[in-house]
């Protein structure tokens, strides 16, 4: 079982196992563009939607409009097509610009570093929140997407029923030195080796200590 005993052994085998892949699409562009507003439109691309299907429409986005001023002249109707390939793109379209709007008129074009602040716009959820706030800011918070969720949930760390909760439980028990990167190990872990269905029990580092809760089958 992993519990509060062994939790810091865990993230640290979790750390070395994922250091061989490639990272995120929002850490490579928090690195390439060093602009919080460039992690929070690519997170707002990334919900439901593949990694690098995320990362190519970003990076055409960028290229197109590489600032807030520019993102918010780009008509719907061609906003659309440039996120097409991420999935929901009439909503997602309706939120970038509606956001950007936002961040240039309310705050004059700077993302804020708060994650109570964040929540305040319209299309900004938790998860994403606290990934702009961790990644883009450097600040403390606990991003829970489906893996981190998941991957918890499977160890026994938590037993939690959606991701929201998982968090608030996170909040409570996870030593605050793990909150910034526990999402960062945990998405590469989750896409490489603890996937969602059929995970790699076989290949995982933390085959002695995982209950796997949950799991029914696996390689």
């Amino acid at each position: 079982m992993i519990n509060k005993g062994n939790i810091d052994k865990v993230v640290g085998i979790v750390k070395e196992s994922v250091k061989k892949y490639d990272m995120p699409v929002l850490e490579r562009f928090n690195d390439s563009k060093k602009d919080p507003y460039w992690v929070l439109i690519p997170c707002i691309l990334s919900l439901r939607a593949k990694d690098e299907a995320t990362a190519v429409v970003s990076e055409n986005l960028y290229k197109i409009a590489p600032t807030p001023e520019k993102v918010l002249k780009i008509p719907l109707k061609k906003m659309e097509q440039i996120v097409y390939k991420t999935g929901f793109y009439h909503v997602k379209a309706k939120n970038v610009l509606n956001i950007t709007r936002i961040i240039l008129e309310k705050y004059k074009g700077k993302v804020p570093d708060d994650i109570d602040e964040l929540l305040t716009i319209p299309g900004v959820g938790r998860k994403t929140a606290n990934l702009v706030v961790t990644v883009a800011f450097k600040k403390p918070g606990i991003c829970v997407d489906t893996h981190v969720h998941k991957i918890c949930n499977r160890w026994g760390y938590v037993d939690t029923k959606d991701a929201d909760h998982t968090e608030m439980r996170l909040r409570e028990i996870l030593p605050k030195k793990h909150w910034m990167k526990i999402n960062l190990y945990l998405v590469l872990f989750g896409q490489n080796v603890c996937l969602s269905v059929s995970p790699l029990c076989s290949e995982c580092p933390l085959g002695k200590l995982c209950p796997r809760i949950g799991v029914t089958v696996s390689r």
